[in-house]
């Protein structure tokens, strides 16, 4: 038997509960998903179209490493007109998925044993990328009683000195569904423009946002454009997780960087994705406003129904197509509360805890699934919660 050489940094790495959730919830075809944040929405079909005649125009063979021009071209538009953020092609990379361009970022920033301000509950794979680089993950702690905004006086506390080079945010958030509202953007802007910090605005959910919030992009606030990385996917805008096609847009020098690294990773995003994203970035835009009113109706219907389930208490989303409710009155933890839905009411959803270690006593539900899904798993988990 050959001896183990499985090295240190991925034995390290945290389990995820979700991938074991995926896969009951797709060998039993009993079990109703709340789990996965996939849109349940194919994508446009101008964008199939534009996939189908790149392949007989023979779009197979590597792109630029940064990007095909076409496709970065596209990006600048879109980012001036709808982020108010002006750049140039030279500024932008474009990534397997914007989960990629975190990953690049962080390895062209960040040196073994530096920090890197985080949120948490955030997205599950901040802290362990940043494990992964021997980088010193800086938690700020998010709580309900501010509606999981950032305060400044936490950002203070985790920071570093000398030691510290970046800081990431979400917004919308996940798992949250909080939008960052423009004075937490602009007190953040303020923080790393006197600690000379690089901005990773992680934007994936920016289409997504619900009743008066608004979605503000800090690369977008004055003095911000030379510190500011911005990144965003198609995978959730366009219903296109499958083509793995994300893009950043930050200072020239780091995209270079980036760039450079992107060569020894991947190479390059696949090329005839890219061809799909400035279709869908260049084309209507009517299917885009389809998804998000019909994940304003699934959202109004998810968080009526779990305000009315005892012991239940929510903060109502502004963003993303997430609901985070509280569980702690069922005196569970979260892991646990999530198993015994899945067994007592076959209903999959995350356990706070995938989210950091704020994100103990509550669960995440997704409503990027079908209305009647939904309702049918939340008429499972009254019946479940009921017998407690």
């Amino acid at each position: 038997m050959v001896r183990n050489i499985i090295s240190e940094r991925e034995s390290e790495l945290p389990v995820s509960t979700i991938g074991k959730l995926i896969a009951v919830a797709a060998e039993d075809k009993a079990v109703i998903s709340l789990g996965p944040g996939e849109p349940d929405f194919g994508p446009p079909k101008n964008v199939i179209r534009a996939v189908k005649a790149g392949l007989d125009r023979g779009y197979t063979h590597y792109s630029p490493p940064s990007g095909m021009v076409t496709l970065k071209e596209a990006i600048v538009r879109k980012l001036k007109k709808e982020n108010k953020i002006r750049t140039s092609p030279e500024n932008i990379i474009v990534t397997c998925g914007s989960t990629e361009a975190i990953l690049l970022t962080l390895m062209s920033t960040t040196d073994p044993g530096e920090g890197v301000i985080i949120t948490d509950p955030g997205f599950l794979a901040y802290k362990p990328m940043i494990e992964i680089l021997n980088g010193m993950p800086l938690s700020l702690p998010l709580s309900e009683e501010n509606g999981f905004q950032t305060v400044m006086e936490d950002i203070s506390s985790r920071f570093v000195p000398e030691k510290t080079n970046v800081m990431i945010i979400n917004t919308p958030m996940n798992p949250t569904g909080t939008v960052l509202t423009r004075k937490a953007l602009e007190e953040i802007a303020d923080f790393a423009v006197e600690h000379d910090l690089v901005v990773v605005s992680d934007e994936a959910y920016e289409k997504f946002v619900y009743d008066e919030a608004r979605h503000v992009s800090i690369g977008s606030l004055n003095g911000m454009g030379d510190r500011v990385v911005t990144l965003q996917s198609m995978s959730k805008t366009y219903a296109m997780p499958g083509f793995r096609l994300g893009y950043a847009n930050g200072p020239e020098n780091l995209v270079k960087a980036m760039t450079k690294l992107h060569i020894f990773s991947t190479i390059c995003a696949p090329t005839i994705s890219q061809v799909a994203a400035a279709e869908a970035l260049n084309g209507s835009q009517a299917h885009v406003k389809k998804m998000i009113k019909e994940y304003g109706r699934r959202r109004s219907m998810i968080c009526r129904r779990l305000q009315e389930i005892p012991n239940f208490f929510l903060l109502k989303p502004k963003g993303a197509f997430y609901a985070f409710p509280n569980i702690r009155e069922f005196g569970m933890d979260s892991l646990t509360f999530a198993e015994m839905l899945l067994e007592k009411a076959k209903v999959a959803v995350v356990p706070g805890t995938e989210f950091g270690i704020k994100g103990e006593g509550y669960i995440r539900l997704s409503y990027a699934t079908s209305y009647e899904k939904i309702c049918k798993g939340l008429d499972r988990i009254e019946r479940a919660v009921a017998k407690l």
